[in-house]
């Protein structure tokens, strides 16, 4: 399996160098030269395995020779073995038709566990067995900074380093990232939103001495790996809830659309989802661009949902390669159109292809307490705030009666929202007992003003590799 840059010009990868790169020399994100698919007999023979297994079946296409079977089989094993429930991301009804998909039971409470894990594992992996060490950089909004850490601390021949917006995160997001203290882990408050931070990330390894000199790798959702271990728990709950054989809807709340690119995959893969539902919160760029058939950027909002205060959705470039016919040339114009003009078209043809498996929508604060109410008073169920903007975008679906089920992506356990989700219904979640003393813990952290420059000497001065 090889991986080709969105915007042409990179050189094609094999599945470990792909790992180790993240960010396409070119500025593209990478994806797979070919899609491959999985028949609908494989995919209904998923049905009852552990999670572990569906994982093997879905992932190992794509990791071609760059790692032996047995090998691969003991990484995902050993990546999903903290989880804190059996099954992963095990399945709760809500109604008759709804269901939340719990992505929240790894060691730092968000979906982003479910990936990161796994890529953590792989780069030591990787690394020990090139002899080689690596510098992750990475951009968060709440939850991915988190997850990076949890999986890369104390690790042999990696270190990290990781912007998030400085008082933009919660509570409880920011002490997950600053109170661990490994030696190899660096936190960087920025004085800006997230999309300054993820610009800053791709500008750095636009450098290309900066990258070679330090080995840069990325954690973001721009690594191809993040993607592809996010796409198994669509084909995970698909088959539990009858599939392929009925029509399954997902509500994905994104702000950077990784999450949602990875249903995009398990569609290409030969899973038959009926709808991707995109919910974004006031921060609307996706919704517009789907609705509107206009991507343009605007100021960044801050809202009760931040891990989605986003205006610079970096994982729809995969999408708009593929609707452009993954014309590599094509998207780098654009990508350069967009940032210089702050907007693009996407064009009726490429829309209308979008459009037969996505849907969009939004839902402001309001909305999302309202959700949030809701979905207690009705189950007893807390649910954070970005789970509650898919459960509202998805109950306002004019096609939901069309689907057999709909599965809301729930991102987050609720206790990492506690104020938000006590303000909405009287009620204020626990933390689970493993991060008893989270506010007790000394935090460390650099506060950095948004400026490349500045980030660059930081990471030079502090580099321990």
């Amino acid at each position: 399996m090889q991986y080709v840059s969105t915007r042409g010009q990179a050189p094609a990868l094999d599945f470990e160098q792909v790992t180790l790169a993240g960010l396409a020399a070119d500025g593209g994100l990478y994806v797979p030269e070919a899609w491959p698919s999985l028949s609908e007999d494989e995919i209904g023979a998923l049905a009852g395995l552990p999670y572990t297994e569906v994982a093997l079946r879905v992932m190992r296409p794509f990791v071609g020779d760059s790692i032996p079977e047995e090998d691969l089989r003991h990484l995902v094993e050993t990546a999903y073995d903290g989880f804190h429930h059996a099954a992963v991301t095990p399945l709760t009804q809500l109604t008759h038709n709804e269901w939340l998909l719990e992505l929240f039971h790894g060691p730092t409470l968000a979906f982003k566990d479910i990936a990161l894990q796994f890529l953590g594992h792989l780069f030591s992996y990787f690394l020990e067995r090139a002899g080689r060490t690596a510098t992750i950089i990475g951009a968060t909004s709440g939850d991915t900074g988190s997850a990076a850490i949890d999986a890369c601390a104390g690790r042999e021949g990696v270190q990290i380093f990781m912007l998030h917006p400085k008082d933009r995160v919660s509570p409880v997001q920011r002490r997950q990232m600053t109170t661990v203290m490994a030696p190899n882990v660096f936190n960087i408050a920025v004085e800006g939103d997230f999309d300054a931070c993820q610009a800053m990330v791709k500008a750095a390894f636009a450098d290309a001495d900066f990258r070679a000199r330090h080995r840069l790798t990325a954690v973001n959702s721009i690594n191809w790996v993040r993607i592809l271990a996010q796409a198994v728990y669509y084909f995970y709950a698909a088959v539990a809830l009858g599939g392929p054989g009925r029509r399954i809807a997902f509500a994905v709340p994104t702000g950077n659309f990784g999450d949602a690119f990875a249903g995009y995959v398990a569609h290409r893969m030969g899973l038959p989802i009926a709808k991707l539902i995109i919910a974004t919160n006031a921060n609307d760029t996706l919704a517009r661009a789907l609705n509107s058939g206009k991507l343009s950027a605007g100021t960044v909002h801050a809202t009760t949902s931040p891990a989605m205060d986003i205006q610079v959705p970096s994982n729809f470039e995969r999408l708009l390669f593929e609707a452009w016919g993954r014309d590599g040339a094509v998207l780098a114009d654009q990508m350069t159109a967009l940032k210089d003009t702050g907007a693009i078209e996407i064009g009726e043809n490429a829309l209308t292809a979008m459009k037969d498996l996505l849907v969009a929508g939004r839902a402001d604060d309001d909305e999302t307490a309202r959700a949030i109410r809701s979905v207690h008073q009705e189950s007893g169920i807390l649910i954070d705030p970005h789970t509650a903007v898919g459960i509202s975008v998805a109950r306002g679906c004019t096609a939901a009666g069309d689907f057999d089920a709909t599965v809301c992506l729930a991102t987050a356990h609720a206790a990492k929202f506690r104020d938000v989700v006590e303000r909405a219904t009287a009620t204020r979640p626990s933390l689970p007992a493993f991060l008893s003393g989270l506010f007790d813990r000394e935090e460390r952290l650099e506060v950095l003003p948004a400026d490349l420059q500045m980030i660059k000497d930081h990471i030079g001065r502090n580099s321990i590799l």
